[in-house]
Formats: C-alpha cells, sequence, structure tokens
C-alpha cells in the first residue's frame, strides 16, 4: 500500500504562484508513475501533469504547459508540482495520485493510490 498527503493549496491572485507537495509513504518501491490530477466545479477530473519515476519524462495538458512544472525529491518522497501565473480557471481540487502501472499518465483508472485533495482558489 502506498499514501498520499498533498498539502500547498490556499487562495491566492490571479498571476500568483503556488507549490503543491505530495508525500508519499508505504510501498513507495512499487510506484511507476505519479500525476497531479484537478477537479473544478462542475468539472470532471482532468489530468494536469505526470512523471514517470524511473526515466526522466514529464506530462502536461495544454493548458498549464510553460505555467505548472511536476518534479520529485526521490530523498523526500515528494513529488511537487509548481504553479505559476494561476489564473482563475486553476481553480479546482487538485489530487495527487500514484500508479503501479504503466499507461497513458493523464487516464485516471491506471492509478492505485489516491490523496484527499487540496484546494486551490484562484481569483481575479
Amino acid at each position: 500500500l502506498v499514501q498520499l498527503k498533498e498539502s500547498g493549496g490556499g487562495s491566492v491572485q490571479a498571476g500568483e504562484s503556488l507549490r503543491l507537495s505530495c508525500e508519499t509513504s508505504g510501498d513507495n518501491n512499487s510506484v511507476n508513475q505519479m500525476a497531479w490530477f484537478r477537479q473544478g466545479p462542475g468539472k470532471e477530473r482532468e489530468g494536469v501533469a505526470g512523471i514517470y519515476i524511473h526515466k526522466p519524462s514529464t506530462y502536461y495538458t495544454d493548458s498549464v504547459k510553460g505555467r505548472f512544472t511536476i518534479s520529485i525529491d526521490s530523498a523526500k518522497n515528494t513529488v511537487y508540482l509548481q504553479m505559476d501565473n494561476l489564473k482563475p480557471e486553476d481553480t479546482a481540487m487538485y489530487y495527487c495520485a500514484a500508479s503501479r502501472n504503466g499507461g497513458s499518465w493523464s487516464f485516471a483508472a491506471f492509478y492505485n493510490y489516491w490523496g484527499q485533495g487540496t484546494q486551490v482558489t484562484v481569483s481575479s
């Protein structure tokens, strides 16, 4: 089993930055890929950014390319999502997810473990 704990959400103005953290614990060696998803009010959950543990590949949904950066600090068992130039449409609950499998990074069904979420609110 793997446990995920997110932190770092909050309320900011458009154009500001936030860094989300996802600390993992448990059987971390079983994890092959991790991702951040978000779900805004009245919207479906969508993949925001993904990263493969064993190869330095990162992936982003088009709407956040150039503004968000996903990274891993293996020594701290933590995955980060640096979010710059935030926009009101980024407002959502953000979830960290981990997968034992390989597959399309943005496909939620591939992920075995999920955090409880952290709220990000961006006002104009």
